[in-house]
């Protein structure tokens, strides 16, 4: 009896790890390393989708929960982008394509971001490869305008 005991209290104190990790990898990582996400997304031959952010953000929220996160736990989209986030307003440092560190801010204000959410599609040397998607203005025809550019990007990327 004792043993049953002791194997319930150890799943119980496991389900909350386990749901802990099955979210973080569900969720769009923040960026803090270019370079390595450029090493990544080239060994898998794949684009860097970067989501320009901004806390507080009910647009953002919204392109999180009903496009970026369910592409997340689309195995498919493991073999065309990879996604990190960037948070316009964070002083949080970043280590760029080129290997400069500076700011999720400032990296933000070079790309030119005004508003968000924007999405911006790299190649893993840190060229943009598509025209960004700015706001979220037509959520009913956004995840076909989303797909577009990933496909396109993918295409430059692996040079089809």
């Amino acid at each position: 009896m004792k043993s049953a005991k002791y194997l319930l209290a150890l799943i119980l104190a496991w389900i909350p790890i386990a749901c802990a990790h099955a979210q973080d990898q569900a969720e769009v990582p923040l960026a803090h390393d270019l370079t390595l996400e450029a090493k990544e997304a080239r060994s898998r031959g794949v684009p860097v989708m970067i989501m320009f952010e901004r806390r507080g953000c009910p647009f953002c929220t919204q392109l999180m929960t009903e496009f970026l996160l369910p592409m997340r736990r689309n195995a498919e989209y493991d073999t065309k982008v990879l996604m990190r986030r960037v948070d316009v307003g964070s002083n949080a440092p970043l280590r760029l394509f080129s290997g400069e560190l500076l700011t999720h801010a400032r990296f933000a204000r070079q790309n030119g971001i005004k508003l968000t959410p924007t999405i911006k599609l790299f190649d893993p040397w840190g060229n943009e490869l598509t025209e960004p998607l700015i706001g979220l203005t037509t959520p009913d025809y956004y995840g076909v305008f989303l797909d577009q550019r990933i496909d396109e990007a993918l295409a430059k990327v692996r040079g089809e």
